[in-house]
């Protein structure tokens, strides 16, 4: 899934509890969950074996969305304001609820070929549900949008 319904969705989450020490660590399980919900995304591994490296098309899918994701979580965050713990919370649910792909960043993109990453890499991949690029970005702005529409209800 691409990051942008991860941020979103761990962003709601943190609204939606508060309490940073529950909030937090459901928008770390949600990655994981959003992970099953049929989507598309950038091969990155696919591409890094094929090619030695990330091709330019996806690094700068990967960039718009990194850009995309990181305005929505702290547009999200500014709505709770003045509440600076609020805010805090949600950028840190966020951020955790990203976490899982920000692992494996340096080894499309640093190089870093780490077998920990790679083992990391390869529980991920087992955990996701791909389908073509039509339907799973379909299926991703369906989920920003019911996050959404959770904040607002």
């Amino acid at each position: 899934m691409l990051e942008t319904p991860h941020v979103i969705v761990g962003a709601v989450i943190a609204s939606k509890v508060g309490n940073p020490y529950l909030a937090i660590p459901l928008a770390f399980i949600s990655h994981f969950v959003l992970e099953k919900v049929p989507h598309w995304n950038p091969h990155l591994n696919v591409e890094t074996v094929k090619f030695g490296k990330v091709t330019s098309q996806s690094f700068r899918l990967v960039l718009l969305d990194s850009f995309i994701a990181l305005i929505s979580g702290l547009t999200i965050a500014s709505w709770s304001l003045p509440n600076a713990t609020q805010a805090l919370t949600i950028i840190g649910a966020s951020f955790f609820a990203v976490l899982p792909d920000l692992v494996e960043a340096p080894y499309f993109f640093l190089n870093w070929k780490n077998n920990l990453i790679k083992k990391w890499i390869g529980f991920q991949k087992s955990l996701q549900v791909d389908t073509t690029p039509a339907w799973g970005l379909l299926t991703q702005t369906i989920t920003i949008l019911t996050a959404l529409w959770w904040l607002r209800a």
